[in-house]
């Protein structure tokens, strides 16, 4: 066909023209959002996507050592939203922070009872650093709430000192930590903070 008789074709019925015109704009303006896009953002959604793979994955591990095993292994950034996915499962609302670095010490918030909590996720393989607890409790007394060190590691008996004596900080760890991610509400009756609410 040549384009003699492309045109005249087109002048008789202009409809499939006007469609390609139309779907080849609506694909060079989703190009344009994609590349205007934030990189945060995707980073965001990449890790979320992770953290539900890595959610399933844990629920066809056979014991809660391989849990462990396998939760030390992955990503810090996909453990923090494997965290708040596991809160928000449990109906809890949560909020997350706009970038993982320069986070002011927080990896996210999740509100209970009408109160927010704030939350640091660590990542460990050996014990924490009490350092790390005090830390976090200073941050918690500067902004006058209550927090959750959530991690895969060991509590030691110096970060088990430091948190004994703070009243806002609650350590989620161990077996604690695996009913979080399983779902179970019996992560939040071991916090002695919930034991004096409900008496």
């Amino acid at each position: 066909m040549s384009s003699l008789q492309l045109s005249a074709a087109l002048l008789v019925n202009p409809l499939p023209a006007l469609l390609l015109a139309a779907l080849f704009i609506m694909v060079m303006l989703r190009l344009s959002f994609r590349q205007r896009e934030k990189a945060s953002v995707r980073r965001h959604r990449r890790y979320q996507a992770a953290a539900a793979r890595v959610l399933e994955k844990l629920g066809t591990l056979p014991g809660d050592g391989q849990r462990m095993r396998y939760l030390r292994k992955i990503n810090p950034y996909v453990f923090e939203e494997l965290l708040l996915l596991a809160l928000k499962r449990q109906g809890l609302t949560v909020v997350r922070n706009a970038s993982y670095s320069g986070d002011g010490g927080t990896d996210g918030q999740v509100i209970i009872d009408d109160e927010c909590w704030l939350i640091q996720a660590k990542r460990y393989s050996r014990a924490i650093t009490p350092a790390h607890i005090r830390d976090f409790d200073q941050l918690l007394e500067q902004r006058t709430c209550c927090g959750f060190f959530i991690h895969t590691g060991r509590t030691g008996h110096m970060s088990r000192a430091v948190c004994s004596t703070s009243p806002r900080l609650f350590i989620i760890s161990g077996q604690r930590l695996m009913d979080l991610l399983a779902g179970r509400h019996s992560w939040l009756s071991g916090c002695s903070y919930f034991q004096r609410k409900s008496v």
